[in-house]
């Protein structure tokens, strides 16, 4: 049985006062009795004040980007040895505002995600379509290039300690969700297509599904077969409505 996650990605949000306060009232509000993993991952700058904040929780502590260099001349970024140094345990690779935004293509990606786990990081690999590639029909292939690209790089033992994230890129910051049959079948797509090299990784792998999850919709997201829980953003920053997305999936039967 694959344990749900919800993670939230607070993308480029926050401040001292509301990383302390944010996660206090996400922590308060959770339950012991869901059977899930709540993971959240700040801007880098609040990383530090966010893992003093969740000393003595069971909240995971995630980061939201890195580059794959082990240091050097690299102004600006962030080598995931120093996300490890700060306590994190897994990092989001290839959410579709870096590869749109900020040229992350398929190598780039496939490169962080080798050198988070390198440094022994969870890499938490987003895949999905545009809007114009939806309505082309061509989101399996689209998908299907973004993971092949990482399983040619890293092959398919690494997504034994991964999480794939399924964000439609059409669905993120803008209201519009996929319906849950339409998730399904792009988690189902990418479950098999992981089968196709070890079907024992594949029934393990946990499968995220991203884009405008509220508590209003979560659990029907959640309880498609191959969907483990969610890649939550502008949600993520209200704790009631982030807290009623984790228990739609930890209490699912």
């Amino acid at each position: 049985m694959r344990k749900p996650i919800v993670a939230a990605n607070w993308k480029m949000h926050g401040s001292r006062q509301m990383t302390r306060e944010l996660i206090s009232a996400v922590d308060e509000g959770l339950d012991n009795g869901w059977s899930v993993e709540v993971l959240v991952c700040p801007p880098f700058v609040y990383i530090d004040e966010a893992s003093k904040q969740l000393a003595g929780t069971d909240i995971l502590l995630g980061a939201q980007h890195l580059n794959p260099n082990p240091g050097g001349a690299h102004t600006g970024e962030i080598s995931a040895s120093m996300l490890v140094d700060l306590g994190c345990s897994h990092v989001i690779v290839g959410h579709s505002e870096r590869r749109a935004m900020y040229g992350d293509d398929d190598q780039v990606v496939a490169a962080n995600f080798v050198a988070a786990q390198e440094a022994g990081l969870v890499p938490v690999l987003c895949v999905g379509e545009s809007l114009e590639e939806r309505e082309q029909g061509i989101t399996d292939q689209v998908v299907c290039e973004q993971l092949s690209a990482v399983l040619d790089a890293a092959g398919v033992e690494a997504f034994a300690n991964a999480v794939v994230a399924y964000e439609p890129v059409w669905a993120i910051g803008t209201g519009k969700t996929a319906t849950p049959e339409q998730a399904q079948a792009v988690h189902k797509t990418i479950r098999g297509l992981i089968a196709g090299h070890s079907d024992k990784i594949a029934g393990d792998l946990r499968i995220l599904y991203g884009g405008s999850v509220k508590g209003s919709n979560a659990q029907a997201l959640f309880g498609m077969p191959d969907i483990d829980g969610g890649l939550i953003g502008g949600a993520s920053l209200k704790a009631d409505e982030f807290v009623a997305i984790c228990a739609a999936a930890g209490t699912l039967e």
